[in-house]
């Protein structure tokens, strides 16, 4: 409405100063739409540099999400920038995507990995975006594309501690080895460790339900991959 306002008021103000003759209504018409001129542009531009009529509104998401190198437990990164501060992190949405996603690399952005207790990995993305404080600022600054701007965004994946934490370079050198190797030898390796591990939680509870054994062994074999990455 506002940038209506004063595309109007400035068309009218030059249609005042170049087209009435008569000098009072010239006058009158020049100090109304000049003045809606001045004051939608005032208006405007609080809006672009001070954000007016608008409020911060921070929205926190959650995602399950899979290593870039599935079934392999890697957390991958790739820095970016110069100061080897600021890392863009890669994954996956779902177990069977080919092509790998990453964060966001812009100045609005951080994106940082946690390696926790958890079982599997999951992205928490936390925005704040400049939002309209109620209708009547939503209809006054219509089209002005101030709406939802991004002020700062933070990505933390929060990893299981068996993840081993590689560059994308690192990842893709070690797919590259991992091809090479006994897949049915590692299998039967991987087999007998996560059994192990198993029944070892078995006799320290014997009461374990089909969920926690479930866990037990999921993790067991992020806890073997994560050894045969280290040796490779």
């Amino acid at each position: 409405m506002i940038i209506v306002l004063m595309f109007g008021s400035a068309l009218a103000l030059f249609a005042c100063v170049m087209f009435i003759n008569q000098r009072l209504t010239r006058i009158i018409g020049t100090l109304i739409f000049g003045i809606l001129f001045v004051g939608s542009t005032a208006l405007m531009t609080l809006n672009y540099s001070q954000h007016l009529g608008m409020e911060k509104v921070t929205t926190t998401t959650h995602q399950t999400i899979y290593s870039a190198a599935n079934p392999l437990p890697i957390a991958v990164y790739q820095p970016v920038g110069t100061s080897g501060q600021e890392n863009v992190l890669i994954y996956k949405t779902n177990q069977k995507q080919k092509k790998a996603t990453h964060t966001q690399a812009n100045e609005y952005t951080v994106s940082k990995m946690k390696f926790t207790n958890r079982i599997t990995p999951e992205l928490k993305t936390t925005e704040t975006r400049w939002q309209f404080k109620n209708n009547f600022y939503r209809g006054l600054f219509l089209w002005s594309g101030m709406n939802g701007t991004l002020i700062k965004r933070t990505n933390i994946i929060e990893y299981p501690h068996a993840f081993v934490k590689l560059t994308a370079s690192q990842a893709q050198q070690l797919q590259k080895r991992m091809t090479g190797v006994n897949n049915s030898q590692i299998q039967a390796q991987a087999k007998s460790f996560v059994s192990a591990k198993v029944q070892a939680a078995m006799l320290k509870q014997p009461n374990l339900s089909a969920h926690q054994i479930h866990q037990i062994s999921q993790q067991a074999e992020q806890e073997f991959l994560a050894q045969l990455i280290r040796k490779n």
